[in-house]
């Protein structure tokens, strides 16, 4: 292709620009070689003449067509160049919010400063097992590809993580591992991969620090290798680190931190255990001050101290040496904080003994205060002859405070990462690791030092690894693909290395000058101009000598050499270490042992190794030097870097590119100098230079063809090759051979020629197009010229008849014209004498009028006359009546007067009459009625409570009138001064009899006033009545229209409510189900390594409900009942016989439920009968004591001992009973061993007979006395109230006897009690009668509630139809009928029970005495069944098989392997589905039958675990899981058919009835089956899964299921052959429909349960559309209408399987609902408001998240195509803000519906079933 062609008119291209780096503009006119300038419009319109260099004639760059913007792959681009990739990125990353693309090896991630729902564990999965490049660019794809590689090629993986500070490696890495961990979780209970994630918060804590780009820096390099073990599992972690910045621990530039511990503990120091510290703010040190402000927006500290403590605990590390660590840590913010004073001279200077934080800075390390005083100013020289003690000016001290500070952070950071390397280590051999390089990028600031020059040396080397393996890679693809190779040119940065570290380079030469004695950093760089002013790589500034240049691969940067020399030498004085040696904590003198290896100085090795300096010299102490190390740090560093690239070397290395986009930290900004800086440095443009020196563009022949098919010619289309047609089609295209290569399986590409070859089939598109659009117009105008012919001729037609029509119209109207001039004169002159004659008659009118007016006012006048006349006679008459009327009336009234009051006596007490207020409340409904009858009671109750008042005033006045009369006997003996006082006495006791009557009197009128209250009450209950009842009608019409919806909308809501809380319930049942089941096969699993290593036989675990019934169904556990029925437990011995009562569990619940019962009785009786005691302490407190009182007490007190005693002796009496019954079991047991007689038996029954026989009369004996204390206190009580009335009427016949004063005051005394007496009663009596009043009111409020239901029943069946009231009322007695019929059943159903238990006992008695007998015979008739040779393949059934299956003890472990361990499927094809479930079945009836319940727990244990066995070691086989599926059913089945429940024998024929268990309930086993029942259904459910998994994406997504609709985009390294297994695993939707087809017909011939079935395809489909519609959120490449239309189709191809199998109803359709929405939404249009409001409207089952990533994702496969704009989407996410859809962005492919097994009964029966051969059970004998 010529220039020419290329720069052609409308062609885009790019030009460079200040502030955006790179502008698109396009030529206005086309260019030809030679010209100087091109003619170009930039994208806002502007026009620009853009300058060509003559001299080298460079153009600007192409740029790609719009189809290829925003690829995954940059090397997808046909041009590959800077603009290109900056384009590329800008877009993904603000368009689509992309932040992940690869750049062929590398992944490229820019910081989005902002959280993304990218992280998930769902995502994780859905990233796992996918090759490189069949979804998006992503860390997890990375992490991935390092795992697979490593597992498939045995090899070990890296992950290179680099860029600047601020882009995102820290997060990067962290997310890596956190893939490793969930992917490669540890096999054991270590949880090493959770100690793996820890160790990230402590190192961030002690090497991370705020700077400013980034507040959490790192401010060290490390090296994490996570080792796995030959399953791939996590099994330990080692960590090196690098080149940790220990001057930040000293200084810190504007608006930087140091380390964030030191914050995090100043943070912490108000806590109690950190007082010791002597810690404040940290803006108190100077350490942490030096920056401004020691905050960071959004983060705590404190909360991230927490963190850091709880990550050390995880990790092992102790709380004391958490402790001392903190100790040290503040040790050094007091050493920083030291105040040195200078002295006069300049050359010393001294600190204050009396320094705080000098003392607190030794008492923290336990070292001497003198000492550490001493050798902060001073310093040891050592000579050949002697040693001399120097002092030392302030900034040499200062400098050696801080090289101590820093060096004691050093050698903590390095302790800390040697203990977590010990945490992380494992005594297990690691078969391989996968290493995560967490390394600083390219460093380049205004001011670069000793720090930027290794960091950016480390680069180099980096970079040069980088360049040689991406080269590596492009030799071997073309190798591969059989290419002729040529050697691509690429840049190498050796030149540059061996200025650094060669012989004599930069670092030889700075050891050489930090070895002079006055060596100093002018000198090192006068020596750097000297030595290397010739290469290439290093250059002199103009104007400084203190400084340098090195050309790096990435920029030139610029170094000052001021401070090398000191970083280099990190000098720390021997004396200090010295006293740090000497500490008292051993961890402070540990930190500082002469053993550590000094190799590594600023690295720590995988074995805990110090980057440090050594303290001990090599040499002997007297030639030692104050240095205490021998190698530098840049020695070190150098050393270390070269350990980690022979690290590297040695795996596959994996690169991730970190782009930090803008300084500001603004989420998704772009800055794209920014960016062109980072991808300059990072080496991204390098790959891109390095591919397109190749063949960069690479595609496969089927996607070629399938692209540029409309390229070729149809004569070449009849060949079949597709590689010859590709051939001939390019040779014939691109005529220069160079441009292209074919390879095996690929064509190979030159830069540029993709974008040719998409030009070209855009002109034959924009051909073609042109053609159909000529054709098309043409056909449009014929078609117009035709319809414009007909609608003239049309038009002509109608026109003609209009004007004739028109012409006849005027005549018309000219006749009519005529006719209406004749009217209208004829009606004119009739008017004129209309009116003439109109005004005569009402002149004659208003004439005579006038007349009769003046006759009618003359009559009128004399009318009035009269009437007054008439009224003025009668007011006259009228007052004179009314004199005598008045006169009258006051006689009247005074006669009427005396006849009312008389009236209204009798209308008082006729008030107070029921009668009274029924004729005044004629029509009042129940409730007045009820009120009626209420106040009848209450007159009654007052009545008798008057007479009793009137009794008792009686009674008072009889003994007034006994002490009057002893009071005139008395006054005759006495003077009269006594009887005075006696008179006072009597008359006081008069005036309160007064009081007494006039109180009685005001109870009285209150008692009416309260009736008279009633009465209004209930007058105004009827006016509410009435008026309820009228609203009630009313809301009764309303109401009606609505109760039919309403009623159906809520039951519709409630049932799906309760549907949903029960599949919540069930599903969370089952979860704990499945949770248990990978519990066991985990103990499994373990059990059999043991078993394997100890060779010797394994711990058989039972199930959990195994042991569960084994230690409930024991026999202590009855015998330890302390209470309990003995009678129905002896019943049970005897029903069940003597040897199975120990086991028998029906036996034990009972007892267990009798126990409790008496139990609570006796409780409830001793509380009664303490409250007796206690109301008749208190009736004793209250009242004086007497005899009586004091012979009731003994009396009491004598009951309550002897019931104390007759209940220990029942206690005694029922723990002998236990002991007996347990000699009973025991006799009963060797009984049965020896056969032995049943003599003995008998008589333990009869003593236990009689055992029971006497606790029942003890329990007699107990009611008895009971009964006697209770009526002892009644009688108590009742004798204490009448004590006064029996004293008052015992007295009367001592009356008339002589009385003195004493005795009339004690008689008065008496009175008065009994006065109190009777007013305590009366007030029992009224509390009484408000509980009755209030008991009453609620009956009256139930009726009430009762008779309004009824009333809106009646009103409802007056609204009916006659024939509907009939039908309703038919209902309602149906209804009251059924009630009473189900009270009736419930009865009959008790009475049955006790007949069936009578009639049980009755045939337990017959057994037993026909055991005996039966025994020989039976044992005989065994022995011939054993000898017989049994033919199992008869069809012909016995005359007497019951259906029961019998077998000997000694057989069960071959029937269970038989019928479950050995059996086949395979061999029971063509029998009875569910067969072994019908025979293990008739086993356990059998065992029923014998009342052999140890039989029955045996079979039914060992059945359970033979299946789990089976499963276990056929964990991947469908058929067999869905085999045992349906027999496990089936069997659980048949327990709920035969158990005896009615609730499961509604469809049972009378012949099924009689196979049902008589003896058991096997209740718990049914769970038990069902749980089982569950974790197969999940392993079946697993097994599909994994069998259809590896289909759906290809089949779905990737397969042309409808031929020639998808189009092929230009791809780069998607799929390359490092990410893929060898083999085809492409998959068409018919294989997913066979492998379907095949397990619907397994379950079929099998017999599961159509139920389940449905459930299966329903959890199949729905795992179909999760997996499908995940890879399409995290796949750009399928995010397109063809794909759309794909799925429709697929979509459709599976609902109508669904249809063919009879599966619709399953709910298997509804689940893909989700996908069917999202294929509609890429088949949408997506330009219109109108457009986002349907597709808000249509994906309803899509959330907000799903929506807006599909629509970013969304990408045309041609030009015509156009993609959805930013604005559209911004649009759609506005319109969903209302919608709480969850945060989570994929399904969830692991969600199980919850399984449902309903109950689903056989039609055959036991005696039907027929045993083949093949089964080998001859040893069953048919019962």
């Amino acid at each position: 292709m010529s220039v020419s062609e290329l720069y052609s008119q409308y062609t885009r291209v790019w030009i460079p620009d200040p502030d955006e780096v790179w502008r698109s503009a396009e030529l206005t006119k086309d260019y030809k070689e030679g010209e100087k300038s091109l003619q170009l419009k930039l994208e806002d319109e502007t026009i620009r003449e853009y300058p060509v260099d003559a001299q080298n004639n460079q153009l600007p760059f192409l740029r790609n067509p719009d189809i290829l913007v925003g690829e995954n792959d940059l090397t997808a681009l046909s041009y590959l160049h800077e603009p290109a990739v900056l384009h590329n990125l800008k877009v993904r990353f603000l368009e689509s919010n992309h932040i992940y693309t690869y750049c062929g090896i590398v992944l490229v991630a820019i910081n989005p400063y902002e959280q993304l729902p990218i992280y998930g564990q769902d995502v994780i999965y859905a990233y796992s097992g996918q090759n490189m490049g069949d979804m998006d660019p992503h860390i997890f794809a990375v992490a991935e590809e390092a795992y697979k590689q490593m597992a498939r090629d045995e090899k070990n993986q890296s992950i290179i993580v680099s860029g600047e500070s601020g882009a995102g490696k820290t997060v990067s890495a962290k997310y890596a591992m956190r893939y490793f961990a969930t992917v490669g979780g540890s096999a054991s209970e270590t949880n090493i991969e959770e100690k793996v994630l820890a160790s990230s918060p402590i190192m961030e804590a002690i090497g991370n620090a705020k700077t400013t780009r980034n507040d959490n820096s790192s401010r060290f390099g490390k090296y994490i290798q996570i080792g796995f073990d030959k399953r791939y599992h996590i099994i330990g972690a080692n960590m090196r680190t690098y080149l940790l910045e220990k001057s930040r621990v000293v200084f810190q530039a504007d608006d930087e931190r140091n380390y964030h511990i030191f914050y995090q503990l100043c943070a912490a120091a108000s806590l109690p255990e950190f007082k010791e510290l002597a810690l404040t703010c940290a803006e108190d040190f100077f350490y942490t001050s030096q920056g401004g402000d020691t905050a960071i927006e959004g983060v705590d500290d404190a909360e991230d101290f927490e963190k850091t403590r709880q990550a050390f605990t995880l990790l092992g590390v102790r709380e004391s040496h958490q402790i001392s660590i903190f100790k040290i840590i503040a040790s050094i913010l007091h050493l920083g904080s030291v105040a040195i004073q200078a002295e006069r001279d300049g050359d010393s200077c001294s600190i204050s003994p009396q320094d705080e934080h000098l003392s607190n800075f030794c008492r923290l390390l336990g070292v001497e205060h003198n000492q550490m005083e001493h050798w902060l100013c001073h310093r040891k020289l050592v000579t050949t002859s002697e040693t001399y003690v120097k002092t030392m000016s302030l900034q040499q001290v200062i400098n050696a405070r801080n090289a101590l500070a820093k060096h004691i952070y050093a050698q903590l950071f390095g302790w800390i990462v040697e203990h977590i390397n010990k945490a992380l280590h494992t005594s297990i051999k690691q078969h391989s690791f996968i290493g995560v390089l967490d390394i600083y990028g390219f460093e380049t600031f205004e001011v670069n030092s000793f720090e930027q020059f290794c960091i950016n040396y480390a680069n180099e080397k980096l970079q040069q690894q980088f360049n040689s393996h991406v080269f590596k890679l492009e030799q071997e693809e073309y190798m591969k693909e059989q290419i002729p190779w040529t050697l691509i040119d690429f840049y190498d940065n050796q030149p540059c290395i061996d200025l650094i570290e060669a012989k004599l380079g930069i670092l030889d030469l700075l050891d050489e000058e930090c070895k002079v004695p006055k060596g100093t950093d002018q000198n090192w760089a006068q020596k750097l101009y000297d030595r290397h002013s010739s290469s290439q790589h290093f250059q002199k500034p103009r104007m400084s000598n203190t400084a340098f240049i090195v050309v790096h691969f990435a920029d030139k940067v610029e170094y000052l050499s001021d401070g090398f020399l000191e970083k280099n030498r990190d000098t720390v004085y021997e004396e200090q270490i010295n006293i740090l040696k000497a500490s008292k904590f051993p961890l402070v003198a540990d930190l500082f042992r002469d053993d550590k290896d000094p190799i590594p100085a600023t690295t720590t090795s995988g074995k805990g190794s110090s980057s440090k300096i050594n303290i001990r010299s090599a040499r002997p102490p007297m030639k030692a030097s104050n240095k205490e190390h021998k190698k530098s740090v840049g020695h070190q560093f150098r050393t270390s870097l070269h350990l980690l690239m022979e690290t590297l070397n040695a795996t596959t290395p994996h690169y991730v590119r970190c782009i930090k986009p803008n300084d500001e930290k603004l989420p998704f900004h772009f800055d794209p100098k920014r960016a062109v800086q980072q991808l300059r440095a990072c080496g991204v443009l390098e790959t891109i230079r390095i591919s397109a020196a190749g063949y960069p563009s690479r595609w496969t022949y089927h996607d070629f063809f399938n692209r540029y098919r409309v390229l070729v010619k149809k004569r070449e289309l009849a060949n079949t090759d597709k590689k010859a047609i590709c051939r001939s089609v390019l040779e014939s295209l691109v005529k220069d051979p160079d441009k292209f290569q074919f390879g095996r399986t690929k064509i190979f590409f030159r830069a540029g020629q993709v974008a040719y070859l998409e030009k070209l089939r855009a002109d034959k598109f924009r051909a073609a197009t042109i053609m159909i659009q000529k054709t098309v117009r043409g056909w449009l105008q014929k078609v117009k010229y035709c319809r414009l012919k007909r609608a003239t001729l049309t038009l002509q037609r109608y026109c003609r008849g209009y004007l004739a029509r028109r012409l006849a119209e005027h005549l018309r109207r000219t006749r009519a014209a005529v006719v209406l001039q004749k009217q209208y004169r004829m009606r004119r002159a009739r008017l004129a004498y209309q009116r003439v004659r109109r005004a005569a008659i009402v002149i004659q009118a208003f004439a005579r009028a006038t007349f009769v007016r003046r006759i009618y006012r003359q009559v009128l006048m004399e009318h009035k006359a009269t009437i007054i006349q008439k009224h003025a006679r009668g007011w006259m008459a009228r007052r004179h009546f009314q004199r005598l009327r008045a006169a009258a009336i006051v006689i009247q009234c005074a006669f009427r007067r005396l006849k009312a009051k008389q009236e209204l006596k009798a209308l008082k007490i006729e008030a107070r009459s029921a009668e009274h207020l029924k004729r005044l409340n004629v029509g009042m409904e129940n409730k007045v009625v009820q009120l009626q009858r209420k106040i009848d009671d209450q007159n009654k109750e007052f009545k008798t409570l008057s007479e009793q008042l009137s009794t008792v005033t009686s009674i008072h006045t009889m003994e007034v009138e006994k002490l009057k009369r002893e009071l005139a006997h008395y006054q005759q003996n006495q003077v009269a001064d006594a009887s005075l006082q006696l008179q006072e006495e009597v008359q006081s006791l008069r005036t309160e009899l007064q009081r007494a009557h006039s109180e009685r009197r005001v109870l009285e009128d209150a008692h009416s006033r309260e009736k008279d209250e009633l009465r209004k009450r209930v007058a105004d209950l009827e006016q509410e009545n009435a008026l309820l009842k009228d609203e009630k009608e009313q809301l009764n019409n309303q109401i009606l229209c609505q109760s039919k919806d309403e009623f159906a909308q809520n039951s519709v809501k409630e049932n799906l409510l309760m549907k949903k809380e029960l599949e919540e319930e069930r599903s969370r049942y089952q979860n704990l189900v499945k949770e248990y089941s990978r519990l066991e096969q985990r103990y499994d699993n373990l059990r059999d390594e043991v078993t394997i290593l100890k060779q010797t036989p394994g711990h058989r675990r039972n199930p959990s409900n195994q042991s569960s019934l084994e230690s409930d169904s024991n026999y202590p556990s009855i015998s330890t009942s302390e209470i309990g029925d003995t009678e129905d437990a002896l019943q049970q011995v005897e029903e069940i016989g003597v040897e199975k009562a120990a086991m028998d569990m029906t036996v034990f619940l009972k007892l267990q439920k009798r126990v409790r019962e008496l139990e609570q009785e006796r409780k409830k009786l001793q509380v009664q009968l303490e409250k007796r005691e206690q109301d008749s302490k208190k009736v004793q407190m209250e009242q004086p004591r007497n005899d009586v009182d004091l012979d009731q007490d003994a009396d009491l007190a004598y009951n309550s001992l002897k019931r104390q005693e007759l209940e220990s002796e029942n206690k005694k009496l029922k723990n002998d009973l236990n002991e007996l019954r347990k000699a009973v079991a025991d006799q009963a047991t060797q009984n049965n061993s020896s056969h032995s007689s049943p003599d003995s038996y008998s008589l333990l029954l009869n003593q236990l007979k009689l055992a029971n026989e006497e606790l029942e009369v003890r329990k007699e004996e107990v009611l008895i006395l009971r009964t006697q204390i209770v009526n002892a206190d009644q009688r108590r009580l009742a004798g204490k109230s009448m004590e006064p009335n029996i004293n008052a009427r015992a007295s009367w016949p001592n009356s008339e006897k002589h009385v003195d004063q004493e005795d009339a005051i004690e008689a008065y005394h008496g009175v008065c009690q009994t006065n109190r007496l009777l007013e305590a009663q009366l007030q029992a009596q009224s509390l009484e009668h408000e509980e009755q009043v209030e008991n009453l009111k609620a009956q009256v409020e139930a009726l009430k509630e009762e008779m309004d239901k009824q009333q809106q029943t009646f009103c409802q069946t007056l609204l009916l139809s006659p024939e509907a009231q009939v039908e309703f009322g038919v209902q309602q007695e149906i209804s009251r009928l059924t009630n009473e019929n189900l009270d009736l059943k419930e009865l009959v159903e008790k009475l049955e029970k006790n007949e069936r238990k009578l009639k049980k006992q009755l045939k337990i008695y017959m057994k037993k005495v026909q055991d005996l007998e039966a025994a020989q015979a039976l044992a005989q008739s065994d022995r011939r069944h054993h000898e017989l040779t049994r033919q199992v393949t008869v069809q012909r059934k016995e005359k007497d098989f019951q259906g029961m299956l019998e077998y000997h003890k000694e057989d069960e472990a071959l029937l269970i392997r038989n019928l479950v361990t050995d059996l086949k499927p395979q061999m029971l094809s063509g029998t009875v589905p569910c067969l072994p479930a019908y025979i293990l079945y008739m086993c356990i009836r059998h065992a029923d039958y014998t009342n052999d319940d140890l039989k029955v727990h045996s079979l039914l244990t060992s059945t359970i675990n033979g299946i789990k066995k089976v499963l276990k070691k056929h964990n991947d086989d469908f058929e067999m899981t869905s085999f045992w599926l349906s027999n496990t059913c089936r069997l659980l089945h048949c327990l709920k058919q035969y158990s005896g429940d009615e609730g499961f024998m509604t469809q049972n024929t009378a012949k099924q009835n009689e196979h049902c268990l008589k003896n058991f309930d096997l209740t718990e086993y049914r769970q038990v089956l069902s749980d089982l029942s569950i974790q197969i259904y999940q392993q079946l459910i697993k097994i599909a899964e994994g069998l259809l998994q590896p289909m759906i994406v290809s089949a779905m997504l990737e397969n042309e299921s409808i031929q020639g609709l998808s189009g092929v985009k230009p791809m780069g390294y998607r799929k390359r052959s490092s990410s893929m297994a060898d083999g085809d695993n492409s998959y068409c939707l018919e294989a997913i429909i066979r492998q379907m087809n095949c397990f619907h017909t397994v379950m079929c011939d099998q017999g599961l349960d159509p139920e389940i079935i449905l459930q299966v395809f329903k959890q199949l489909f729905y795992m179909i559309t999760a997996v499908t519609l995940n890879n399409l959120l995290l796949r750009k490449d399928v995010c397109s209408w063809s794909t759309g239309m794909q799925l429709r189709y697929n979509i459709s191809e599976l609902e109508e399987w669904l249809r063919g199998r009879n599966l619709h109803q399953s709910g298997a359709a509804q689940t893909m609902e989700p996908l069917i929405q999202a294929a509609q939404l890429l088949q949408l249009k997506k330009k219109t408001h109108e457009d986002a409001e349907a597709i808000c409207s249509l994906c309803t089952s899509l959330s907000t998240q799903q929506i807006v990533k599909i629509l970013n994702l969304y990408t045309p496969l041609n030009e015509f195509e156009e993609r959805v704009t930013v604005s559209f989407i911004r649009t759609i996410q506005a319109q969903l803000q209302e919608r709480n859809d969850p945060q989570q962005l994929l399904l969830d492919s692991k969600h199980m519906f919850p399984v449902l097994f309903p109950f689903n009964p056989s039609s055959l029966t036991m005696d039907s079933i027929h045993i083949p051969a093949c089964l080998s059970l001859e040893f069953l004998s048919e019962v």
